[in-house]
């Protein structure tokens, strides 16, 4: 097992990539903290994992409120005695154009995408500083950072403030043996992209090399590698996981 006895907190933990990714982390031996805002749906997780065998808890978090951030990470650490890693995976769209974006669609998607991702970080950072074996920061990017996506604005911005933060901790957290990478997903089939017309997708499964849209465990597998020690001299890296839609 790649993950025998870690703890990792997944935020967004509850549906689609993070909960591909909890389960994922828990075969590999992980204990997994699922933080999200959908309770129900989190302890669903939560059962399922405990069914494995291993050790799974939910936290309702709004990862943009610095409090709850202290507190997930403070009760993760209670409860498990450390922490080992910290997916930033909980994220939201709200898309419009840019002439008729209100600044309550960009604050909202920029508080949980960028704040919500530098306050866990943050909150994480500072009690991997003090283990011996420091940790892992993975960051979800995004392909629409790489190139822009029509009525994403706030999206994008987001996205590509988190690879820019990536890139920034991998230099500074590096010598206390964190390891901070992000994955930038293509499009995958989660609830996420329900909102885009079909035509839309369509034309995109059109242009992936690979011919077909992503799978949240697509996803899931990437996050695996990073955070296990097959990653271990792998720091500051963008990994686009996209059938090849960007290259």
């Amino acid at each position: 097992m790649r993950l025998q006895n870690k703890v990792a907190i997944i935020t967004g933990g509850a549906n689609g990539i993070g909960r591909a990714t909890a389960m994922t982390f828990a075969r590999e031996g992980a204990n997994v903290v699922i933080a999200d805002m959908n309770e129900i749906a989190g302890e669903e997780v939560v059962t399922a994992i405990t069914k494995t065998g291993r050790k799974a808890n939910f936290e309702r978090v709004n990862v943009a409120d610095s409090g709850e951030v202290q507190r997930l990470v403070d009760n993760a650490v209670n409860n498990y005695g450390r922490l080992d890693i910290l997916i930033n995976n909980a994220g939201i769209t709200n898309d419009a154009r840019l002439v008729k974006m209100e600044i309550e669609q960009w604050q909202r998607v920029i508080d949980v995408n960028l704040k919500g991702v530098f306050l866990c970080s943050q909150a994480a950072a500072r009690v991997m500083e003090t283990q011996p074996t420091g940790g892992v920061i993975l960051n979800a990017a995004s392909i629409v950072a790489l190139y822009g996506n029509f009525g994403q604005t706030n999206y994008a911005a987001a996205k590509a403030g988190v690879i820019g933060m990536t890139k920034t901790w991998a230099r500074e957290l590096g010598r206390k043996n964190i390891h901070v990478t992000a994955v930038a997903p293509g499009f995958i089939a989660t609830d996420m992209i329900k909102t885009i017309p079909e035509k839309a997708i369509a034309i995109v499964r059109e242009k992936t090399p690979l011919g077909r849209m992503g799978d949240p465990q697509d996803i899931a597998n990437a996050y695996l590698f990073l955070a296990s020690d097959e990653a271990k001299f792998v720091a500051g890296a963008v990994i686009s996981v996209d059938g090849g839609l960007v290259l």
